[in-house]
Parts: structure tokens; sequence; C-alpha cells
């Protein structure tokens, strides 16, 4: 599409419009975009279009329709944060992210669904409700990068911005059977922020159709900022490059429980299984992985509750009322943990960090499902039931949260269907800082098991 803008093959303001009427037509079905901006989308297309007539120097993404996701800070288009105390919050500014999007040309279709403060991994709040999943409308689109996952499957926006604090890229990426991508923490600046809940889990991302389209994204928006304290140098070689060449050697593991997880589907279990062979190919070592995290949710639930207690207790005597039941029951949690408990999780948190270390020493990759289901029954917060045996409200999303708690960059990409036709996700975790890696064995896997051919169909 780029290339076509270029060339002016396809104008900026063709595929635009052609983006714009799907998303009319489409959207009232799945409820992926909450705030559309379509006049500022045809004003940034225009723009792009002079440019390349103009022969100036063309941006990374001149031209590209792309959306962003309501937890991200945009410029005089309203930002809710999925949650009614921010309902008619217009930003006097951009975030990082969002401007570098912007200063590398893309048209900015709008604001993509989440939950309130993306407390929750499905994606419904109080003031636009539920997005749909495309594959089948019963079911959810994961979260909290709900409305962004469905968007891109939907056709209704090539590049979407996603944020992921425990999982909330990597879900709805599985769920609805895209790419996406969680880089190393700091790799992409957050600022400003509203909050210190998710201060050093989250990670900005793209969620994206092919995975040359996630590196893109990922030169546009990497590098460091003074403003986030936490903030990486860009690399000195860009991700599109790096995806011109496939690792000669490559040790890789896999495990199917990560020595915490007590259940997964058989049918997740066996597309995994089938799919990490695939690399033999490569002629790359794939061997199970004998690794235990411990406690990951306890210390993962812990500090979160904690910060969202801490951040919203000043709103909750007025707005409890207009809070989602299960936030405000996260909120009380938060503020009845103690100062010990707090540093138990974060004590925990380092052991973590420190398995994930340890495994990293003798393996370059660790493979795992993205999630213990496909999606499930929309209004529901998790499934009941997971191999047949009663689970934990967070059983089937245990596999994301402890990559969050050590920062490691982790993908998730469709590698299978269950028999109702649903994606299966496969998660592909790196060492902390390589997101070459993870990209060039994401590419190894689209080019030997692509699954674009495959959309979902509202007709």
């Amino acid at each position: 599409m780029a290339d076509a803008i270029k060339r002016q093959e396809l104008t900026s303001q063709e595929i635009t419009e052609v983006i714009i009427e799907r998303i009319e037509k489409i959207n009232p079905i799945i409820n992926a975009y909450c705030t559309p901006t379509f006049e500022l989308a045809r004003e940034m297309a225009k723009k792009a279009d002079e440019v390349v007539k103009k022969e100036e120097t063309i941006p990374l993404l001149n031209g590209i329709p792309t959306s962003i996701k309501d937890l991200m800070i945009t410029k005089g288009v309203r930002t809710t944060f999925g949650c009614k105390i921010y309902e008619n919050n217009v930003p006097e500014e951009d975030e990082i992210a969002v401007k570098r999007l912007k200063d590398a040309g893309i048209v900015f279709l709008g604001k993509t669904n989440t939950p309130a403060f993306g407390h929750q991994a499905v994606t419904d709040n109080l003031i636009f409700g539920k997005t749909l999943n495309p594959w089948n409308l019963e079911k959810t689109s994961g979260g909290s990068s709900g409305g962004a996952a469905a968007s891109v499957v939907s056709g209704l926006g090539p590049l979407a911005l996603g944020s992921d604090g425990g999982g909330s890229i990597r879900i709805p990426a599985c769920f609805c059977g895209i790419y996406g991508l969680k880089p190393s923490f700091g790799r992409i600046p957050r600022y400003p922020t509203h909050d210190i809940t998710w201060a050093t889990y989250d990670h900005y991302g793209p969620l994206v159709r092919y995975v040359k389209d996630a590196a893109l994204m990922l030169d546009a928006m990497a590098g460091a900022d003074e403003a986030d304290k936490y903030s990486l140098l860009k690399p000195k070689t860009s991700y599109i490059d790096a995806l011109k060449e496939k690792p000669k050697k490559l040790k890789i593991g896999y495990s199917l429980n990560l020595g915490f997880v007590k259940a997964v589907e058989p049918y997740i279990e066996k597309s995994i299984l089938d799919s990490v062979q695939k690399f033999e190919s490569f002629d790359w070592t794939v061997e199970e992985a004998k690794i235990k995290i411990r406690k990951a949710y306890m210390s993962f639930g812990t500090i979160i509750t904690a910060g969202l207690g801490f951040d919203l207790k000043p709103y909750l005597k007025e707005w409890r009322d207009k809070l989602d039941f299960e936030l405000v029951k996260l909120i009380e949690a938060g503020l009845s943990y103690s100062a010990y408990d707090i540093k138990k999780a974060e004590s925990q948190r380092e052991k973590i960090y420190e398995t994930i270390y340890q495994y990293f020493k003798n393996y370059d990759i660790l493979i795992t499902p993205s999630t213990a289901v496909s999606a499930f029954e929309l209004g529901k917060m998790f499934p009941a039931k997971i191999a047949g045996r009663a689970a934990s409200p967070v059983e089937w999303m245990s596999f994301t949260h402890p990559f969050n708690s050590t920062g490691n960059p982790a993908a998730s990409i469709p590698c299978g269907w269950t028999s109702e036709g649903l994606p299966i996700g496969m998660q592909i975790v790196g060492k902390r800082y390589d997101e070459k890696t993870v990209l060039q064995v994401s590419k190894a896997f689209e080019e030997i098991a692509p699954w674009q051919d495959k959309k979902p169909k509202f007709d």
C-alpha cells in the first residue's frame, strides 16, 4: 500500500475513502471504533498525496490509514479511556507514540474501543458497549485492545496501535486471528500518561495482518525520549531491514504450562505442538523447555490492583455508580492491600524475572500458547471451565502477563483454527531488547504457515 501511494498508482485519498466506507458498513456490526475521525483522515490523506506530488521526502508510513486505541492521548480527539469519568475528555496534546506515527505520515482513522483503563481482558465499557469477535459475533474479541484487533481483521484499517499491560495486545490478536507484538518494555515511550497502575507493565505495540507491517510501525515509534525515564534507545538496525535475513541457528524451547498453568484446551496444545515442529524445517533446534514460573498472578494481580486503587480512589465516592462493577471490585481490592502485601508481590516479580533470565541463557526463543482457550462467549469475563475442569477467573490468560512482569518482547501469531472456525494463537517470546529475533521467527512462521487468506464474513 505504501509503495502504491509512493508511485501514485493508488492515492491515499482513494484508499482512505474505501476504508471509511467499509467502517461505516461493518463497524455498526462489531463496534471496533468508538470515535471515528473521518474528516481528519481525509485531510491527512490529502496531505500525504501532496507530499508525493511535490516530490518531498516521503515519510515511512505516508498515507497509511491507522487507528489508535482509546487509552492513548490524542490531540483534539476525544480520549475516554473507556470510562465515564473521561467521557468528554479532549486532550490538548498527543502522546509521543501517536505523534511519531503522525510524523511518519499516517492517516488517523479514529480511536478503537477498550474496557475502562484496560482493567480487563475483554472489551466492554459503559460508554460504548462491547466489541464483538468478527469470526463469531457471539464471542468476545478479547481485550483490552479488542477494538484494535477486531478492526484490523475486519479490514477497517491495516494498522492499529494497541497497548499491553498483561496481554492486551496478544490476547485480542489471538482471539481475532492477527499478529500482535508487545515490544520490550520501554521500546516505545509512554508520555504523557494518566496513571501509575500500568507504569512498569504497559507496552505499546502494533496489531496488524502481516509481520512486516509490525516492523514498519516499530521503526516509526521506537526510540528513547527523555520524558519517559524507562524508554530505550533506538536500535542501530531497522526492524524492516532485520526481516531481510533469517537466523541460521536458533535454539527454541516450548512450554505448554510455564510450570504453573493448570489447564489448556487440548486443541490448543495440539496446534502449538504441530506449529512449533515447523521451525525444524529451518534447521533450528526445537525442544520442550523445563521452565517453572511461580506465583505469577499473585505478583501481577497485587501490583496492578493496588495501582488501580491508588489511581481511582479519589473518584470512587462520586463515580462508584457510574463505573464498571468489576472495576469497582478491583479498586476496593487494591485499597485493601498492606505495604507488606505489595512488597511481597514486588519480590516475587523479581524472582519471575530471574527465572526468565536463566531460561534465556540457554535458549533464543520461548514458545507457548497465547491463551489457554479460544474466544469465549460475549458478555463473560472468563470461561468457567478449561479442558473440562473448573478454572479460576485468570487462568485462561496466564501465558501473557508473566512477560509484562519481566519486560520481554512477545508476540501472538495465528497458528491454527478450532472446529468452530475460531483462530488459535501461538506466543513467541524473545530475550529482553531482542524484538529483532521475535520478528524474524514470526516472519519465518508466517511464510511457512500463512493465515491471511482467511477472512471473517459479514454477509
